[in-house]
């Protein structure tokens, strides 16, 4: 480590966890948390704090299984079809499920498999065995017997296995208390109308739900700005009342980061920095107390966030109950493009996951630290190891499920060009049936086709050009797989491609003739991508070279992100559907018109998954959503091109 370097530390997870909890245990922060009796009724979630004996048997008596006649076994010897057996009144007893056994009595025979006569008599055409259908006493419990260990985290049936038991009280752990403390002066709580440069506090939010998430109690201080000595009062204060304080965002190195130098104030920085992306820029330490209290420094981002409390929060908080830290369920899926990695950092990933054909398939989503809605559409998180530079596409790798199973099996992984009505089908799916997912990502119309080539989706959206035969999809289709490969092209639509200009178009851009001008900052789609190809098309037909447009490798992933640029003013056009300029009030100097498809296995045009879209496609309320969007036309939708 350089002596100018603004971290302390910069190690790997493991390594930062057993750092901590060294310096924890140096500055007398508890090891558990204490005890106390609730009612079983209570206790669902806590973690018991001593172990659960049976204090009676269940049942607490032979008990019949089955409606029906109580009967002696050895009466019943020699029935059958042919040699029914008769029981006279008083040589059984009817008893019903959960009676207790009439003494003298040891088996139960099921009502439908009895005749009563008009005699009150009772005719058995099968002899029974000694304790059919009886439940013997203690047959579920033992009196005495050990029912849960020590540090178990209560269940439904849990509670319900103790109250069978006897015990109408648990001594379990009390419930963690997590405070977190937002600090910075462009942060504003949720709802409060923000001026440039301010930001909700989505953070304290999301944090206070994973903290009742993990069976925590959760308490959010007041905003506190970006001030040292109002940082480490109330960092003191929130350690006075919690067992764990998250104190977010002045965790990195800038001039307004100040958590480092509090904590360090305040008690002990055990680490400063840890080898994990996002979230690289973590402080875990202590503040001095009677106990002391562990503090994480949570970087601001909101990905960072969230998963600094999964790595480190989470762990600690289960240590204090007890309990073993809660673990998701993983699956072996296929990489459906190429995951470069930066050596020595484990690179957490958001993937989106769905099963094609016999194998579940992952896709990574955005990795910016600050890209929320990753976490929202996250099916699974990937972990690239440290020692790795990435990952090839097709490579099995191992993901951790943040969805079950029987969810991905309902998801249409489509990979390709980008298109608003993909998203507008998702939602509409999903209202349908909640169980049917569309999961869209974006690498651009080739990188579509070549991950369908791959089999690593179902639909792959293009609307690529061929120029020297201006046919859209099916010239690319044939070269990437054959003139007579199995392949179907559906239509999705047409929709109106242009210049996103800022209100009022105040350059006067009149179409892709004017990128050349001087100063003008023009933002690009990346390399594959159909609007680049067109943007190619029409540089060419107007005999320009791509390096004369300002801006030409300037790269964006999404007709929503080029808007962006153009309405934030950090671009002053970029090629774009007619939708994405409505949805940032931009104008728009139209270019062309052009179609775009879907591209499939012919044999997935009659599966199951599919079908709901095929029917969604020819739904005329959609049709009329679509055309809203501007810029759409659907009188092709849902025609099967080839």
């Amino acid at each position: 480590m350089s002596a100018n370097s603004p971290f302390l530390s910069d190690v790997p997870a493991a390594r930062a966890l057993a750092a901590w909890r060294e310096a924890r245990a140096a500055t007398g922060c508890p090891e558990r948390l204490g005890a106390a009796r609730v009612p079983v009724d209570r206790a669902l979630g806590r973690v018991t704090a001593e172990p659960v004996w049976a204090r009676r048997s269940s049942p607490a008596f032979d008990s019949a299984g089955m409606d029906g006649i109580a009967v002696r076994a050895a009466d019943t010897v020699g029935a059958a079809e042919t040699a029914p057996v008769l029981l006279a009144t008083g040589d059984f007893e009817v008893v019903d499920t959960g009676d207790p056994l009439p003494a003298g009595y040891d088996a139960v025979v099921m009502r439908e498999q009895v005749h009563h006569a008009p005699d009150g008599s009772a005719e058995l055409r099968a002899a029974v065995p000694p304790f059919q259908h009886v439940r013997s006493i203690g047959e579920d419990i033992s009196a005495t017997e050990l029912l849960l260990p020590e540090g178990h985290r209560l269940r439904p049936v849990d509670l319900a296995a103790c109250a069978a038991a006897g015990a109408t009280e648990l001594a379990v752990r009390r419930a963690p208390v997590v405070v977190i403390l937002p600090t910075g002066d462009e942060i504003r709580p949720v709802g409060a109308d923000l001026a440039l440069g301010e930001i909700p506090d989505t953070n304290s939010l999301m944090l206070a739900a994973q903290a009742r998430e993990a069976g925590c109690e959760a308490r959010v201080t007041g905003i506190v700005a970006d001030d040292p000595e109002a940082i480490s009062s109330a960092l003191r204060a929130a350690a006075e009342e919690a067992d764990l304080v998250l104190l977010i965002a002045g965790s990195s190195a800038g001039r307004d980061d100040y958590t480092s130098r509090v904590v360090a104030g305040a008690g002990t920085v055990a680490v400063h920095g840890v080898a994990v992306r996002p979230g690289h820029p973590v402080v875990l330490g202590t503040v001095k107390g009677d106990p002391s209290t562990p503090v994480v420094g949570v970087p601001g981002y909101p990905v960072s966030a969230a998963l600094t409390f999964d790595i480190f929060a989470a762990p600690l908080l289960a240590e204090l109950e007890g309990a073993a830290p809660r673990e998701r369920p993983s699956a072996t899926a296929r990489l459906a493009r190429k995951l470069p990695s930066a050596l020595g950092m484990d690179d957490w990933v958001r993937v989106r996951l769905g099963r094609v054909r016999d194998q579940v398939v992952a896709t990574p989503l955005p990795r910016g630290a600050g890209v929320l809605t990753s976490l929202v559409r996250a099916d699974g998180l990937l972990v690239v190891d440290s020692g790795l530079e990435g990952h090839h596409a097709g490579e099995r790798v191992t993901v951790e499920l943040l969805r079950g199973l029987a969810e991905i099996e309902r998801t249409i992984v489509t990979i390709g060009s980008h298109d608003l009505v993909l998203d507008l089908a998702a939602s509409a799916l999903r209202a349908t049936d909640p169980l049917i997912t569309l999961a869209s990502s974006n690498v651009g119309s080739l990188g579509g086709l070549v991950a369908l080539r791959d089999g690593l989706c179902h639909l792959a959206g293009s609307h690529l050009l061929e120029p020297s035969t201006g046919q859209y999809t099916l010239p690319y289709v044939d070269k990437l797989f054959g003139a007579d490969a199995d392949i179907a092209v559906v239509r999705l639509g047409h929709r109106d491609q242009g210049l996103l200009v800022a209100p009022g178009n105040p350059l006067g851009l009149t179409g892709v003739g004017d990128l050349t001008r001087p100063g003008l900052r023009y933002v690009n789609r990346q390399r594959g991508a159909g609007t680049r190809a067109l943007l190619d098309q029409e540089l060419a037909r107007h005999d320009i070279a791509p390096d004369a447009v300002p801006g030409y490798a300037r790269e964006e992933h999404t007709h929503l992100a080029v808007a962006a640029a153009v309405a934030a003013g950090r671009a002053d056009a970029g090629l774009g559907i007619l939708a994405a300029a409505r949805a940032f009030g931009l104008d728009f100097v139209p270019v062309a018109r052009e179609p775009y498809d879907l591209v499939l296995r012919s044999g997935d045009l009659s599966s199951a998954l599919l079908a709901p879209l095929w029917t969604l496609l020819e739904d005329p309320r959609f049709r009329d959503e679509v055309e809203r969007l501007g810029g759409y036309s659907c009188a092709e939708t849902g025609r099967r091109i080839r």
